[in-house]
């Protein structure tokens, strides 16, 4: 940096990006916050190669946006993570067609040692599309206040502002979620342990 901006805050930040199309100050947002935003895209995509479009997309949004939005706190990345949100909701019908291709592919197995990175990441692809499909149960705002509070760490009141709705309702969508998702696990566990049952007495 050619000046001393990583003192600033958020919010300063983005002001200088604003109001002097600061493309430094914005270039240091996006220092701070890509890989969450990156991450975030990908427990919302379950695509390493969607999430890495996708983020691009979201700070390409943040630019074009920057003299519009006002910050609800000091931080901008609920707002980028709302952002995120609608990024991957708009791209869902060509993920879906994705993710169906990607299920047909054989397990990895001879993956070729110099692929080993390339190995890890289908294998965090999968293991992702199985939450995914658990999560499909879930009406979206219920998917959207998990993704931000649960797995991105907002607070209820960050998550609130960028979701635009009060504290409360993300508290009760949150509530409802989880105990969702804590019926499907028991019904899981009890459809396995029927199975077992079953095998190991064949009468």
């Amino acid at each position: 940096m050619s000046r001393d901006l990583d003192g600033l805050s958020d919010s300063d930040l983005w002001f200088r990006a604003a109001r002097e199309r600061d493309g430094e100050a914005f270039s240091l947002l996006f220092a701070r916050h890509a890989n969450a935003v990156y991450t975030h895209c990908f427990r919302r995509t379950g695509s390493w190669s969607t999430a890495e479009d996708l983020t691009s997309v979201v700070f390409l949004e943040a630019w074009r946006k920057r003299r519009d939005v006002r910050l609800a706190g000091e931080s901008v990345l609920p707002w980028l993570l709302a952002v995120a949100n609608n990024a991957t909701r708009n791209a869902e019908r060509s993920l879906r067609r994705h993710r169906q291709l990607i299920a047909r592919l054989p397990e990895a197995g001879s993956v070729p040692d110099i692929a080993e990175d390339v190995s890890k990441r289908a294998d965090e692809e999968r293991a992702m599309r199985l939450i995914l499909a658990a999560l499909q149960d879930l009406g979206e705002p219920e998917r959207d206040v998990l993704a931000l509070v649960d797995w991105a760490g907002l607070s209820y009141a960050e998550a609130a502002a960028a979701l635009g709705i009060p504290a409360g309702t993300v508290r009760s969508r949150l509530t409802r979620a989880r105990q969702r998702l804590r019926e499907r696990a028991a019904g899981a566990a009890r459809h396995a342990a029927t199975a077992t049952t079953s095998q190991e007495d064949p009468r």
